[in-house]
């Protein structure tokens, strides 16, 4: 449709990936040399300045793969629950993948054959498959960053600085997918289109009944209710930093958008604002 092709030409241009012809830009051609979305592709690139390129890879491969959580047997969700409540982290779905498939690796290593690992997976109600195919597209993933000889950063997860890089990384590429609770339950009013999400089974937000203000997410889903997948707290400091003056200028009229607004005044010289919008 029209509509979607032109919806699309406008996302890659916020991503900085069109020239002002409307062609690829240098960034947006190393862009394409990733077989994933393009925020994801953006966020990618990111981490290579907030140096966390280790752990955004492995963001990366995690939701391009299949969804690794299991649906749970009647009778044994809470058991479920409880086994992915050993991996999940304080500051988002994106940090639990993490957990995730770091803990796969650790018991793919200790384990005796394929039956072992395989067995663990269903110990914790996880997909091997998935988990597997995360592995395979983390290391192409790799391999293209060589390839076209991109830094690989140490990784360092675990520490609170890292943290920060990872949110940063997320943000450069999905700005686009910005929601905030606007009463305190666990409605989440997007940004972009204004539709009003709930929170997906699988995130550990639900599980935990914490409901962050402001959250990035990695999809939305009409078909699920009206959820979104895949989120992590983010903050609207955060935003003012990262997010393109001039797709924050096109986001129609919300409280939200107000309170970014009076975030950005506060961060941002008057002058300087001024000088970015013309």
């Amino acid at each position: 449709a029209p509509e979607s092709l032109m919806q699309a030409l406008e996302d890659l241009d916020y991503l900085a990936a069109l020239d002002n012809d409307g062609n690829l830009s240098e960034f947006g051609i190393i862009m394409s040399e990733f077989p994933l979305d393009p925020q994801l592709s953006k966020s990618l690139l990111a981490s290579c300045e907030f140096e966390c390129v280790d752990e955004m890879l492995t963001i990366a491969a995690m939701v391009t793969a299949p969804n690794c959580f299991l649906q749970a047997p009647p009778g044994t969700e809470e058991i479920a629950l409880t086994c992915w409540r050993r991996f999940s982290h304080h500051a988002g779905d994106h940090f639990t993948l993490i957990n995730i498939f770091n803990a796969f690796k650790d018991a793919s290593t200790s384990s005796t054959g394929q039956g072992g690992t395989e067995k663990w997976c269903r110990d914790y109600f996880l997909s091997c498959a998935a988990l597997r195919m995360a592995g395979n597209i983390r290391a192409e993933l790799v391999e293209i960053m060589k390839r076209i000889e991109l830094p690989i950063s140490e990784p360092r997860f675990g520490s609170k600085e890292n943290a920060l890089s990872i949110k940063k990384a997320l943000l450069s590429g999905y700005f686009m997918h910005i929601a905030r609770d606007v009463d305190g339950s666990g409605n989440y009013l997007m940004l972009t289109h204004r539709q009003v999400a709930q929170l997906h089974p699988s995130s550990i937000y639900h599980n935990t009944r914490r409901i962050p203000e402001w959250v990035l997410f990695h999809e939305f889903s009409i078909s699920e209710d009206n959820s979104i997948r895949v989120i992590s707290e983010t903050s609207p400091d955060l935003f003012a930093e990262l997010v393109p003056q001039y797709y924050f200028s096109n986001l129609p009229p919300s409280e939200s958008k107000d309170i970014l607004q009076e975030v950005i005044n506060h961060l941002t010289p008057v002058s300087a604002t001024k000088e970015e919008q013309k």
